[in-house]
Order: C-alpha cells, then structure tokens, then sequence
C-alpha cells in the first residue's frame, strides 16, 4: 500500500511530496497532464516562500535562476519603498518564472525518492477506516492510507468529495498571455505607461529573446471560463484601452483569469485532503497564490509523516485546517480589496490615492507587505509569549544558521540556558545548545515548520509542551 497519494504535479503537490519523502513517506504523485506547463502562470516566490526553500536547502537553486527584486508595488500596485522593518533575512522578491520553479521541486522531490506519474488523471476514489482507494482513466485502482488533492481550482478530488466551495463569483475578468510584438520597445512603454495612469491592470512586460508578456481588463465575464481567449479578443483591448495593439502576434499561450474567490468549507474528509488552489482561489493579484499553496504544503507534510509513522498526538492533522484556512481567508480578503483599489472608478481611485497616503507610514507600509509576503502569519497556539505561533527569521549562530539546522525537517529546541533536555523525544527534536542571542528569550521549540511551538527556560514546562506537538516520549 502507498502511504500518500498526491494528486496534482504543481508547486503545492510537489513541495508536499518532498516533504513526505524527507520523513521516509512512500508518496507517490499523479498527474494528469503528459508534460509540464511551459507558461509561466506565476512569476516569483515572496518572502515566506523564500525561507522556507532555505530550511531545505534548496535556496541556492532557485537564486541560480531567478532575480532578486527589491521593490514595493505589490499591494494593489500602489509603487512604494520596500520596507527597511520588515523582519527577515531575506528581504527581497525572487522573480522566477513557475515552470522553473515547478522544475525545481520536482527535482528535489525525486531526488528524496517520490515517484512522479504523468498522464494519470484521477475519475474516482473511494475511503474506509483502513485507506482511500484511487480509481484513475485507464481502470487502474491505487490503494493509499490517505490521500492528497493538489489539482486545482477545479479539483477533482473536492468534486469527488463533496466539499463545498462558497465565495463570491468573479465579477471582472483580466486578459493575460504570452506573445511578441510589431512595435518597437520605446514606443510599447511610453503607451504603457499613460494607459496605467488609470487602468491598474493593464501591462506589457519583456520577457526576453522577443516575447512579451501582456494584461488588460477584459471586456466583460466569458460564460464559458474554461475557453481561453483568443488573440483577437487580445486585439480588440489593447486597442480599446490604449489606442494600439502592438501588433501583437505569435501567441505562446493566452488566458484568462477572473476575480472570484471562494474557499473550501473543509480541507479534510477523512483520510483525504486539501491543499493549494483546490481549497482556495482568489485573483493573482499581489501574487500570491502559488506562495500560499506551497506554504499550506509545508504545514501539513510533517504533520501528515507524523500520522503515518504513528507517534501524531491526537488532533495533529486537523491543526492543518485549524492553522492555513484562517490564512487563506485572510489572503482572500486582501485580494477583493486589491481588486476593488485597481478599478478606474472615482470611489476607488479616491481611496487608492489616501492609502497611499497612508503607506507612507513605514508601519502602515511594513504591514502591508507583511500580509502580501506572509512574513505576517502567526498560528493560534493560545496564551503566551509574542512570539509563539509566528515563524522566526534566520538567524545567525555558533554553529552556523538557523535555517541550515531547520534542514532534517525536525522539530528544533533553540536553547541559550544549557539546563534543558528533549530526551524521550530525540527521534523528532533537536537540540541545539547556542548562546549567540537570538531570539532574546532563554529557549525557543520549533516545529519542523518553522513555526514557534513553546517560549521559556523551565524543564517541566518545556515537557508538558512537548507531547502537543511531538507526541509520547520514547
């Protein structure tokens, strides 16, 4: 039997394969297209997303590929400083194209050991209290103790389950492709820049070796969302809205997407899960949908491993939902916020311009970038300390950084007293005796995720905190 069926080869379904796989899970990944996306959907990884690349080490690759950035822009596309507060060590945008990005995980994900299978496409499935059965295509059935679905905002696996899917229905469309240009580039920009005077979502970006990358609001709502546009359509908007089009022609790829947002009303029905755009959608504004997806990958791997290898407390796997539905509501909101912030209207365009006002104030600036990057998310683990629930940035220590000994995929007690211990719990805790002085507290516990789990410096009450998360000692 498979541990872990994941279905869906994106970046959610492949950092949750790796992260399976760096505990010794048998997983195994279907995916119902023969070959890899070509286009990139999305184009980089923020902050959160970043960091969590370094605690496996996976860091460097990316950075090989892509380019750092440091600009603002990213709320609402309202252009302002980065930050100089916001706490990270890596305080900058990775523009990387996503198929790079889903190459990249790919690769990690199999050199850990996960099988990847293409042109598999998922028709049934079926669960009892010993598994959940996959019915594929061709006839074939899989037998898994759980099962993940990464496929989607059209999720098979969600539809199979029954999962509701509430939210508010897509009231504006927006026109996204790839294709060259007749116009020379000097003249592209300088149109470019007057038509985004008044029209946020209007752009025409170079991507190289003559390509262009270009957005503009659609006319209206398609009734058929699963047809992409057609270059025409492209034609007629650019037109429309700038007085040109370009001369645009030799479409790589053309798409559309539409300002909906909905989330699912559970991400677990038994041995089967959620994760990714099959528990949530929103626009792409601010970028942040393949960031949430890997992140919501990230949280339940470890958690997943623990169920399976049998030492989970009880309750472990619903934290999943308990912990990233509450963000993926949070990014939904941002998103309707955006959207409403880049409409030509007067009431909107009058309150864009008193935010910007407003981001003016380093605070109001910080926290702002703060939700787009998720730097800002804090789990609820109730009463405490500040900085139980939040992730810590990277630090460096005698022994070298924080991140680099996140890297097992373990959970990690960060200790300056010396006093402490984490015997019976050895197996799934590391101990680090480190008096560099960070954070400013006398001992910190990690979970694998990254995320705080318990502040102090007392040897009972580190105890009494160490079954909730790493189960019965040893």
């Amino acid at each position: 039997m498979i541990d872990v069926i994941v279905v869906g080869a994106g970046p959610t379904g492949l950092m949750l394969a790796a992260e399976l796989r760096l505990r010794g899970v048998h997983a195994l990944v279907l995916e119902r297209q023969e070959e890899p996306t070509s286009h990139a959907r999305a184009g980089g990884l923020h902050v959160r997303s970043i960091e969590l690349m370094d605690q496996r080490g996976l860091l460097e690759r990316f950075l090989e590929l892509g380019e750092k950035f440091v600009v603002g822009g990213f709320f609402a596309g309202i252009t302002k400083p980065w930050p100089d507060s916001l706490d990270t060590a890596h305080p900058y945008i990775l523009a990387i194209p996503q198929p790079l990005t889903e190459r990249l995980l790919a690769e990690h994900a199999a050199d850990l050991g996960a099988e990847i299978r293409r042109g598999c496409a998922l028709t049934g499935l079926s669960q009892d209290e010993h598994g959940v059965t996959a019915e594929l295509a061709d006839g074939t059935q899989l037998r898994s103790r759980h099962l993940v679905g990464c496929d989607g905002g059209r999720s098979t696996v969600r539809k199979l389950l029954g999962i509701g899917f509430p939210g508010e229905p897509g009231t504006n469309e927006t026109l996204l492709g790839e294709m060259e240009l007749g116009r020379p580039l000097e003249e592209v920009e300088a149109v470019v820049a007057e038509v985004g005077k008044t029209h946020q979502r209007f752009g025409v970006a170079p991507l190289g070796e003559g390509l262009y990358r270009v957005i503009a609001p659609a006319e209206g709502v398609a009734e058929d969302r699963t047809a992409g546009p057609t270059l025409d359509e492209f034609r007629q908007r650019l037109r429309a809205l700038a007085g040109t089009d370009f001369g645009v022609h030799s479409p790589r790829w053309l798409s559309r997407f539409g300002d909906a947002t909905r989330l699912a009303e559970h991400y677990r029905a038994g041995r089967v899960l959620l994760a990714g755009d099959a528990a949530h959608i929103h626009p792409p504004t601010g970028g942040q949908g393949l960031n949430l997806g890997v992140q919501d990958a990230f949280n339940l791997g470890w958690k997943l491993a623990a169920e399976i290898a049998g030492w989970a407390p009880e309750g472990l796997l619903d934290t999943y939902q308990a912990e990233r539905r509450p963000v993926a509501a949070g990014v939904l909101e941002n998103t309707r916020a955006q959207m409403l912030l880049m409409t030509p209207e007067p009431g909107p365009r009058a309150m864009r311009g008193l935010l910007s006002e407003l981001m003016d104030i380093e605070e109001v600036n910080r926290r702002l970038m703060e939700k787009i990057t998720a730097v800002g998310v804090r789990y609820d683990l109730g009463e405490g300390h500040e900085l139980l629930g939040s992730r810590l940035r990277d630090v460096p220590l005698r022994q070298g950084r924080l991140y680099e000994l996140l890297r097992s995929g373990r959970g990690l007690l960060l200790d300056r007293t010396g006093r402490l211990s984490v015997e019976g719990w050895s197996d799934r805790v590391d101990h680090v005796v480190d008096d560099s002085g960070e954070p400013d507290v006398p001992a910190v516990l990690l979970r694998p995720d990254g995320h705080v789990a318990w502040v102090g410096g007392d040897q009972q009450d580190l105890l009494a905190h160490l079954p909730t998360w790493f189960g019965a000692a040893a």
